[in-house]
């Protein structure tokens, strides 16, 4: 069993090495975020070491080097396909809270990590 400092650090793992968009990562994204949830750096490190493009490669990852990572993934990210892609697994009432789905948005997130 993993605990949610490690289980966001699959998270973060998912969003800086999954070779698609997928809008639920960046959903619970948000769930761990709004819940200030540690990060499980060391757990974070051994996966970008064996999966990803940093595979292979001696990191030291800490919360300066996820948030710069993270920056850079939400600014390439796709902000309207990714609001689609999640817009079926949220209730109606809570569809109203995609329109603050953008990089302003989560940059500030990005920024909440401890």
């Amino acid at each position: 069993m993993f605990d949610p400092a490690s289980l966001f650090a699959g998270k973060i793992h998912a969003l800086l090495c999954r070779e698609y968009l997928k809008g639920r990562d960046w959903y619970d994204f948000v769930w761990y975020t709004s819940r200030r949830t540690p990060v499980n750096y060391d757990l974070l490190t051994a996966a970008l070491s064996q999966l990803g493009p940093w595979r292979g490669q001696r990191l030291s990852v800490d919360r300066h080097w996820c948030v710069e990572q993270l920056q850079a993934t939400i600014k390439a990210t796709d902000w309207p396909r990714a609001r689609e892609d999640v817009r079926r697994f949220l209730k109606p009432a809570d569809l109203p809270s995609l329109e603050l789905w953008g990089k302003d948005f989560f940059i500030a997130q990005a920024r909440k990590l401890p």
